[in-house]
């Protein structure tokens, strides 16, 4: 098979992220697939098979993503998928702060330094597709959700972090819009409707918008809905 585009996935050693990087080699993309834990990574690279790479990369750390981008090189695809849920069952008035502030640190400022670390170079070739995987828990269309109330509020910056994105790269060539892939069977839900492969599919659609395709959206079943 010939490779001809270059994603790089993060969160990818299991789950969505992994699944999308199944999904991605299948389609002929090469896929760098990244994790906190780099030998997680390899190793699901190494199972995945030819075209597929794996590299360390915890979202949190700048000196981290800044080793992953020199080592991935200039990529065409950004999957913004690493995410934590922290919160589940505390309550708006007595969740701890901290752990707000753990939630945001890896849920909108992981993702915004990734973004910053990727697209640049996607804006300079004068093509890119970006995916930042959000939450119906965090749009106002369907309301946030009060059980997660961190993890809520993290997928509602992520969804104004796509807008601001698709804004400054429109004309580009790039492409950078959400996804929200519903309640999916991971480690973070195990009692999810969808299975991580109907989501990667959400994903790879996202992926493979034609250069005319929407950008600054939020897409359900591949297709653009309420924020």
């Amino acid at each position: 098979m010939g490779f001809h585009r270059t994603a790089l996935v993060t969160g990818a050693n299991r789950g969505i992220g992994l699944a999308t990087a199944r999904a991605l080699l299948g389609a002929g993309w090469r896929v760098v697939l990244t994790a906190r834990d780099g030998a997680a990574a390899r190793a699901a690279a190494t199972a995945l098979g030819p075209g597929a790479r794996g590299l360390a990369l915890d979202v949190t750390c700048p000196e981290g993503v800044a080793a992953a981008r020199e080592a991935a090189g200039p990529v065409d695809g950004l999957v913004s998928n690493a995410g934590v849920l922290l919160d589940a069952g505390h309550d708006v008035l007595t969740v701890p702060l901290e752990t707000v502030r753990a939630t945001l640190e890896v849920n909108v400022l992981g993702a915004w330094r990734v973004c910053q670390a990727f697209v640049p170079g996607m804006v300079a070739a004068g093509w890119g597709r970006v995916v930042l995987l959000s939450s119906g828990t965090g749009t106002f269309g369907a309301g946030l959700h009060p059980g997660t109330p961190a993890y809520s509020l993290s997928k509602t910056a992520v969804n104004a972090l796509t807008t601001l994105l698709a804004a400054r790269t429109r004309g580009t060539g790039v492409l950078v819009n959400a996804v929200n892939p519903g309640r999916t069977r991971t480690r973070m839900l195990p009692g999810g409707e969808r299975s991580p492969q109907e989501a990667a599919a959400d994903v790879l659609h996202a992926l493979a918008l034609p250069d005319d395709g929407p950008t600054g959206v939020l897409l359900r079943h591949g297709r653009p809905t309420a924020w």
